[in-house]
C-alpha cells in the first residue's frame, strides 16, 4: 500500500455507517459495564426487560421481542436460570417450549438497575441538545425498522401467545 492510499484508509473507514455504529456499539457496551459491572450484561438485561413484560412467553417468543436467534435466548435464560435470576418451566400443552418467568431476585435486580439504566442514557447523549437526541433515536429507529428484515435475528413486536394455564409457582427462599 503507497503512503497516499495508507493516509485515505482511515478516513474512509471513519465515514462508513457500519463501522461508526461498530464504535457506538464499544462506547454503548463500556458505559453499560461502567455503570452496571458484571451484575448483568446488555443482553442479560435485555431478556429480563422483556419478560418482566411478557411473563410466562416462550423462549422462541423472548428470541422475536429481543431480536436474537433462538440458540442465544435459550443458552442465555439458562444462565439466567443458574443466577437464580428466571425459571423455566416446561409448557405441559408442548413439551418442546418452556414458559420463562422472572424471579423475585430476578425483579430487585431490575429494580435495582433504574439509577444506572438513567446514568446510561445520560452519558450516551452527553454534549446532546435534547433536540439532537430525539433527532438521532428518531434516525435510529428509523434505520433499525427499515432493515429489521436484513438482521439474521428480526425483531418481531407480533404480541406473544399467552402463557400456558398455569401460573408461576411459589418461590421459596435457598
Amino acid at each position: 500500500m503507497n503512503k497516499e492510499a495508507a493516509d485515505q484508509a482511515p478516513t474512509e473507514l471513519y465515514e462508513q455507517p457500519g463501522h461508526l455504529l461498530r464504535r457506538a456499539h464499544q462506547i454503548s457496551a463500556s458505559i453499560f459495564h461502567d455503570e452496571l459491572g458484571t451484575r448483568v450484561t446488555p443482553i442479560q438485561y435485555a431478556i429480563l426487560r422483556i419478560l418482566v413484560e411478557h411473563p410466562g412467553i416462550d423462549q422462541v417468543s423472548l428470541a422475536g421481542l429481543v431480536a436474537i436467534d433462538t440458540s442465544t435466548a435459550a443458552s442465555v435464560a439458562i444462565r439466567l436460570e443458574e443466577k437464580k435470576l428466571l425459571i423455566r418451566y416446561l409448557d405441559p400443552n408442548n413439551r418442546r417450549q418452556r414458559a420463562l418467568y422472572v424471579t423475585d431476585a430476578g425483579r430487585a435486580l431490575m429494580q435495582s438497575t433504574v439509577p444506572a439504566i438513567s446514568r446510561l442514557h445520560h452519558r450516551i447523549f452527553e454534549g446532546f441538545t435534547p433536540e439532537e437526541e430525539n433527532q438521532f433515536m428518531s434516525l435510529l429507529h428509523k434505520l433499525v425498522h427499515i432493515n429489521n428484515s436484513k438482521s439474521r435475528a428480526p425483531l418481531s413486536r407480533r404480541k406473544p401467545a399467552p402463557p400456558a394455564e398455569h401460573s408461576a409457582p411459589e418461590q421459596t427462599e435457598t
